[in-house]
Formats: C-alpha cells, sequence, structure tokens
C-alpha cells in the first residue's frame, strides 16, 4: 500500500511547487484531509494562496472545483440549490448549488448567518443535502476548505465549538519568507499568471483512484500503543491548565485518520508516534479553548499544544 500513495503524493508536491510558493505544508494537511475524509479551516490573511492551492489540488486530483463568497445575506438555498419553476414543462426541477463540487473552496465562512453555515456544514458531515424534502448525495470525493480572515471579526458570525469540530485540520497560512516573496515576484515578472499555470496542469490521479487510496488508508495498521498515545493526549488537554475546553474524541479520530494518510505518504503501512504529533497542532488548534490569563501571557493554542505534547511519554 504505501509506496502507491507515496509516489502520488511527491507528484502531487511536486506540480503544487510549480504554481503556488511556499505552501507545502498547507498543501500536504489539505492532501492529507482529501484522502482521509475530512474538511479544512484554513486561516491567513487575504492575498497569501489560499484560494489557489484549494484550486491547484481540485486540478491535481481530477477534482470538480466549486467556490463560493460568503457574505451577510447569503441564503443556504445559494449554497444547496433550490426548486424552480420550469415554464416549458410547467413542472418544478431542482436546481443544485455549487456545493455539489468534489472540492469546495468557502471563502470567509464566518461571513455567512448562522443558518446558511448549518447548511454547509450539514453537507460536510452527512455527505448529502436536502432540497424541497429530497436528498442528494454530494459527490465522491468531497473535501471542504473553508476560509476565514484572522485580523478582520467586525460583522462576522464566528463558528460556535460544535461546527469548528466538524473541521478535520486548521491549516495556517503565513506570510511567505523574504526568499519566496521574491520567487512570487519573478514569476509575475516573467509573465506567469499562476491561475493559467493550473488550469493548465495535468492531473496526477482520478477522483475514483482518490477513493480507492481513501480506502487504502483506512486499512493502515495502528498499534494499540499508538491509540493509547492519542487517548492520553486528548485527556491531557482537558486536564491543561492553559485551557477552558480541551479536544473532544473527534479530535483523537482526526489524528488518527490524518496519521494512517501520513504513514502512507511517508512509505509506511503502519502508523508511528511522530505521525501522531505532527497532525495533534492542526487538528487541535481550532479545538481548544485558552484560558484568559494564558492568552494574556501571550499562550497560542499551539504553544498549549506543545506543552501537552511534552508532557507525555512516547510509545517505543
Amino acid at each position: 500500500m504505501g509506496p502507491r500513495l507515496q509516489a502520488v503524493w511527491q507528484r502531487l508536491r511536486d506540480a503544487a511547487a510549480t504554481v503556488v510558493v511556499g505552501m507545502e505544508e498547507p498543501f500536504q494537511q489539505m492532501a492529507i484531509a482529501l484522502f482521509s475524509r475530512g474538511h479544512v479551516l484554513v486561516e491567513g490573511v487575504p492575498g497569501t494562496g489560499k484560494t489557489l492551492t484549494a484550486k491547484t489540488l481540485a486540478r491535481l486530483v481530477g477534482g470538480d472545483f466549486g467556490r463560493i463568497q460568503f457574505t451577510p445575506d447569503i441564503m443556504p438555498s445559494d449554497v444547496v440549490g433550490t426548486s424552480v419553476f420550469d415554464l416549458a414543462t410547467n413542472s418544478f426541477h431542482v436546481r443544485t448549488g455549487p456545493i455539489f463540487a468534489q472540492i469546495l473552496l468557502v471563502d470567509e465562512i464566518n461571513r455567512a448567518p448562522a443558518k446558511t453555515q448549518a447548511a454547509l456544514l450539514e453537507g460536510m458531515e452527512e455527505r448529502q443535502v436536502t432540497i424541497e424534502g429530497q436528498t442528494f448525495r454530494l459527490p465522491s470525493p468531497f473535501l471542504v476548505a473553508a476560509t476565514q480572515n484572522p485580523v478582520e471579526y467586525e460583522g462576522t458570525y464566528p463558528l460556535p465549538e460544535a461546527q469548528l469540530d466538524r473541521f478535520q485540520f486548521k491549516v495556517l497560512v503565513d506570510y511567505p519568507t523574504a526568499d519566496e516573496e521574491v520567487d512570487v515576484l519573478r514569476r509575475h515578472r516573467d509573465g506567469g499568471d499562476p491561475h493559467n499555470l493550473v488550469d493548465s496542469l495535468p492531473a496526477v490521479v482520478s477522483a475514483a483512484d482518490v477513493e480507492v487510496m481513501q480506502r487504502e488508508a483506512a486499512r493502515v495498521r495502528i498499534d494499540d500503543a499508538v491509540l493509547r498515545y492519542i487517548t492520553e493526549i486528548g485527556r491531557a488537554s482537558r486536564q491543561s491548565p492553559d485551557l477552558v475546553l480541551g479536544a473532544s474524541p473527534r479530535a483523537s479520530v482526526a489524528v488518527m485518520r490524518g496519521a494512517q494518510v501520513l504513514a502512507l505518504m511517508e512509505g509506511r503501512d503502519f502508523v508511528i508516534p511522530d505521525d501522531v504529533k505532527a497532525l495533534v497542532p492542526p487538528a487541535y488548534r481550532h479545538r481548544i479553548i485558552l484560558k484568559p490569563e494564558a492568552e494574556i501571557q501571550g499562550v497560542t493554542p499551539d504553544d498549549a499544544v506543545a506543552r501537552i505534547l511534552a508532557g507525555l511519554e512516547v510509545p517505543r
């Protein structure tokens, strides 16, 4: 099993690097979520390549790409679809919405009201939507990459904890390094349009291949000692002096499923503790809540996670 996804990941990574600069970690976390049937919340300031990265992944896996710009006046029907009257046939028929894509980018998810967020999150969890009493299955594979701006919260509807818990990972997109930014400028100076480059990329795998690899990843061996380690991390987060709210059991499942994919990407058919440690920060950072005193001291969610990991014995 290992070499197949390992080879696919190497090709995905190399192809993505021709389009997006300095985004290997966010791109890998999106790919891990795709292969483990999860979704990602992507946080970063505008202009750092979030949309381009999601579009690149969709192109490389041969998937349909959809994009929705969330605004305060967007309605659930704008996401899932609605029933439309056809004058020619004198009857109603369902017109499906943009959620019917294999990779869906939702820009600024926290700008939409709660009922629209709920319509999206139902589709994420159930892999189906209901329109006028009819149930429609969403395409497979299905990945939602929802973005939010970390510095502008005026006029937004922050996602409650129960909805944040539906995302497998919170992916952080930072500014590029100086050398990476020079590389971006050089590409634009030389006439390169990244969106044209994406459109010209050949698919590395098909959507059907992705489904096969999702099933392979779910069968990757994970020993009881590693399962207990994942559990101990979750329990330690619920007792952490830095946190008001620790990670849920769903967070432990998110780590486990992601670690199975990461093992395959590394060419192994079994999970090791390092796979777990690599994915605890993105799986936890949106699920845990810091105590006010920890925030005042400048502690970040990732700092709290690092302290939890440092205090636990790693299985041999």
